[in-house]
This record gives structure tokens, C-alpha cells and sequence, in this order.
């Protein structure tokens, strides 16, 4: 099982993360895309290196606005699965924003 990270470890892993915020045990990033379709190719993306991964956020899905929350659940908490998934996640949004 994944190590839970403590607060420093999140904190400074927030640091090289834009765009995320803990809200408890989850890392969170609220993503808006340029439209519908776009939005939904940004989760099939994130579906598909979630499934690779074996590592799943939770995806709530609003129009063109995007809610990511990343957690471990089987851990309680914050873990580097998570850290790297955001950072994954990011890089999905991005490009589509770019």
C-alpha cells in the first residue's frame, strides 16, 4: 500500500502543481476547456492513463468545467499516486488549453 503523505510533503508537492488545492484528503483542480467535446477528449485522456495507472480520480464533469479529486482511498489519504496523477492531469489540461 502507497505511503500517505504528511503535510509537508503535500505542501511542497502543491508547489510544483498549479491550479490544485488539498481540500482534505484530496488534491482538487477545477479545470475549465474551451467546449464540450474538448472537455470530454480531456477525460477520456485521464481515463485511459487512470486505467494504466490503476489509479482512478474522481471526475465530475459540467459542461465545459472539469472537477479532478485525486485520492487513495484504500490509503485514507494523500499519496505520490495521487501527486503523480495530478501532475498527469495537468499536463492533459494544458494542451488542451493551449
Amino acid at each position: 500500500m502507497p505511503r500517505l503523505l504528511d503535510d509537508d510533503e503535500i505542501t511542497a508537492a502543491l508547489g510544483g502543481l498549479p491550479g490544485w488545492e488539498r481540500d482534505g484528503d484530496a488534491l482538487v483542480r477545477i479545470a475549465e476547456l474551451p467546449s464540450f467535446p474538448t472537455a470530454i477528449a480531456v477525460v477520456d485522456r485521464v481515463a485511459a492513463i487512470a486505467e494504466e495507472r490503476d489509479h482512478h480520480p474522481d471526475i465530475d464533469i459540467r459542461w465545459r468545467t472539469l472537477t479532478f479529486r485525486c485520492s487513495t482511498h484504500s490509503a485514507g489519504g494523500i499519496t505520490e499516486l495521487d501527486t503523480a496523477l495530478a501532475a498527469s492531469i495537468s499536463q492533459e489540461v494544458d494542451a488542451a488549453n493551449a
